[in-house]
């Protein structure tokens, strides 16, 4: 079977080489900088919960144990969709969330 041509673009950011801004770029992020929060329309942005758990750890531990864990399906096809290392990610959501109700402890 030939190989289906995908329409997906993936491309990297470096944060240390930023892209160059137009200048018309430049006068919309100066503008809604500018504004309060209030006036800002984020009808558009998905929903992020407050939760500091969400800055999920970007280093791994090295030992992990092997488990059998139900979680809901929509849970499950959202991390498959965010590519290789999955499971990584979801234990590094795990981790995170531990690491602040542990905080919040002492």
């Amino acid at each position: 079977m030939p190989k289906k041509e995908s329409n997906t673009v993936k491309r990297t950011l470096d944060l240390g080489k930023p892209p160059v801004l137009s200048a018309g770029q430049k006068a919309r992020l100066d503008a809604v900088a500018s504004m309060p929060d209030e006036i800002i329309d984020y009808s558009d942005a998905p929903h992020l919960p407050g939760a500091v758990w969400m800055k999920a750890a970007t280093e791994l531990p090295r030992t992990k144990e092997q488990i059998t864990l139900r979680i809901d399906a929509e849970v499950l096809e959202f991390f498959r969709h965010t590519g290789a290392r999955y499971q990584s990610r979801i234990n590094a959501v795990l981790r995170s969330y531990v690491e602040a109700h542990k905080a919040h402890k002492m």
